[in-house]
């Protein structure tokens, strides 16, 4: 595996989900992004988020997200940078290597979904000032199977 991948400038299989990304964009025949950051993969129109978990229940946590001066400019950021930059998010759940639910939420229900969570979140940490600032927030099973098209299962 890791040798199929290094010839195909996919990455190292083993680092964090690394390997469950290349499975679904060989599922979805997707192009595999060939670096860690930005896009997950190439879809039809263009880069693609993907989230994955092996959890019984599916969900999507974006998470370790920079935390900007005012809501504006975060808002802005999560938007023109981080989340709303990629049209589609796909979201699997695995269970013993293979993929057992598959769905696809475009952006703006993503950002729909997200945007009220992580703004309660950054103003309560304007106020708490954790030691880690960066926000995150999670796509609940509820939200994928409200706004998403199943593809598998």
């Amino acid at each position: 595996m890791y040798d199929v991948c290094m010839r195909n400038d996919w990455g190292d299989p083993f680092s964090y989900a690394r390997s469950r990304e290349i499975h679904m964009a060989i599922t979805m025949k997707h192009i595999v992004a060939a670096t860690y950051s930005g896009s997950d993969a190439t879809d039809e129109n263009g880069g693609a988020e993907y989230k994955s978990t092996i959890q019984k229940t599916i969900s999507g946590t974006y998470n370790g997200i920079s935390v900007q001066p005012t809501w504006e400019e975060q808002e802005r950021y999560l938007i023109e940078q981080k989340i709303g930059v990629y049209q589609n998010h796909y979201f699997a759940r695995f269970d013993g290597g293979k993929i057992v639910e598959l769905w696809k939420l475009t952006c703006d229900d993503v950002l729909a979904i997200l945007l009220p969570k992580l703004k309660k979140q950054y103003e309560s940490h304007k106020v708490k000032q954790p030691k880690d600032p960066r926000l995150g927030a999670t796509v609940s099973k509820t939200d994928i199977y409200r706004y998403g098209r199943n593809l598998i299962g």
